[in-house]
């Protein structure tokens, strides 16, 4: 094997510091040590990145010895331009400017051509390596950390937080969703809530003005009115509460004629009225009863005589559809409501059929008689009240006298019995 032509360095005399020898482009290094803390860093940190000490301590050794060697160089160049001009300056003076421009020419090319400033200097390309890895492991960092395999070390945690984020958001809208519902139905409760007790406020103000009292007599009077029509194959309706045609609700109970056997013929309306009405306001009702029914015929029922408006009677017809009629508060009088219903039925039936012959006279004259009969009957129950009370009020002085003389007759035998045992 032939030997190398390239010159090699002698072994360093001693060996207390270890060995450095140049064989040919190589470097032979043999026990040395190197006493520096940040190339010692530098070594153990290329070591966790996965490069091998002797990788990172070539590297080192070429990069320095390139810096070395460019140091050098620019002394060289800053040498060989010093001189060069000295060598010139007496060529220059005595050939002008010529000689000089040339020189500043020649300087500034030998100069750049080995300034550490240039772009392929050593400095410029360390520096520009340097740049360039730096940014590659930059991208390379960014792109690991944005990849979605698993080559991202955080991928696990960015999939559990996006999913730990949708869940919540879908937890919150189901929450919502619920919360909603809930709120719905509690407005919901609410006003139901609300509602019952305005109703029951506006009941307790209705009590409060004794409107219970006539709610109770206006179902006395639908119960005779219901009797009455029942057997005449007329219906009767109790639609106090319901608004009628017109929206309005007057006109409590509502008699369909011949619908118990057939098509309706015509209709009745009957308004119970338990407190004084004032002639205007009883007209108001007796209309608004013939309009929200759609009636052929209106009766204003009133508890008592006092309650007949003023200046109007009992079982007297107006304006040949209207009739006023007084009962007892607590027991309506089937004989005085069948007859303001046998005329109001009459009416109503003339009403609605041309062929229907009503004979006016003969039933006023009928009317009349009945009112006269009812008079006649009142003044006798009252009477009959009269004697009721009169013999309840014998009867009970007749009590009074009886337990007199019980109580007398008990103290003569309680006399008779103190003298027995005294003779004893």
């Amino acid at each position: 094997m032939e030997a190398s032509e390239k010159p090699q360095l002698p072994l360093e005399p001693g060996g207390s510091e270890g060995a450095v020898r140049a064989i040919d482009d190589r470097l032979v290094i043999e026990r040395l040590e190197v006493h520096d803390a940040g190339a010692a860093r530098v070594v153990r940190e290329q070591a966790a990145n996965r490069r091998t000490p002797a990788e990172t301590v070539t590297r080192a050794i070429e990069i320095g010895s390139r810096v070395i060697e460019s140091e050098g160089t620019a002394a060289n160049v800053d040498y060989v331009r010093a001189e060069l001009e000295r060598q010139l300056r007496p060529l220059a003076e005595q050939l002008g400017g010529v000689i000089e421009e040339g020189q500043e020419e020649f300087a500034e090319r030998l100069a750049s051509s080995f300034d550490n400033e240039r772009s392929g200097s050593v400095q410029q390309q360390i520096r520009e390596m340097l740049i360039t890895a730096m940014e590659h492991q930059r991208n390379q960092l960014a792109k690991q950390f944005s990849t979605q395999d698993g080559a991202n070390p955080l991928a696990d945690f960015k999939e559990a937080v996006v999913r730990a984020v949708k869940s919540s958001q879908e937890a919150q809208h189901h929450q919502h969703a619920q919360d909603r519902d809930r709120i719905d139905a509690l407005t919901a409760e609410v006003t139901a809530l609300r509602e019952r007790l305005g109703a029951k406020e506006e009941l307790d103000a209705e009590q409060s003005r004794g409107t219970a009292k006539g709610r109770d007599f206006e179902e006395r009077v639908h119960e005779v009115i219901d009797e009455i029509a029942s057997v005449r194959d007329d219906v009767a309706h109790h639609v106090g509460d319901l608004p009628g045609e017109t929206r309005g609700k007057k006109g409590d109970t509502v008699v369909e004629i011949g619908a118990g056997a057939g098509p309706c013929l015509a209709k009745i309306a009957f308004d119970p009225k338990d407190s004084r009405l004032a002639r205007p306001k009883a007209w108001e009702v007796l209309n608004g009863s013939l309009e929200d029914r759609g009636a052929d015929y209106a009766v204003l029922v009133v508890a008592t005589d006092d309650n007949l408006p003023a200046g109007t009677q009992n079982l007297v017809e107006y304006e040949g559809n209207k009739l006023i009629v007084a009962v007892d508060r607590e027991q309506p009088e089937r004989i005085v409501l069948e007859t303001a219903y046998g005329l109001a039925r009459a009416r109503a039936l003339a009403a609605r059929k041309d062929d229907l012959a009503l004979d006016a006279p003969a039933m006023k004259e009928a009317i009349d008689e009945v009112r006269r009969a009812l008079e006649a009957l009142k003044t006798a129950r009252q009477a009959l009240t009269g004697v009721r009370k009169n013999a309840d009020s014998i009867e009970s002085a007749l009590g009074g006298m009886e337990e007199t003389a019980k109580a007398a007759l008990g103290r003569a035998d309680s006399l008779i019995a103190d003298a027995l045992e005294g003779a004893s």
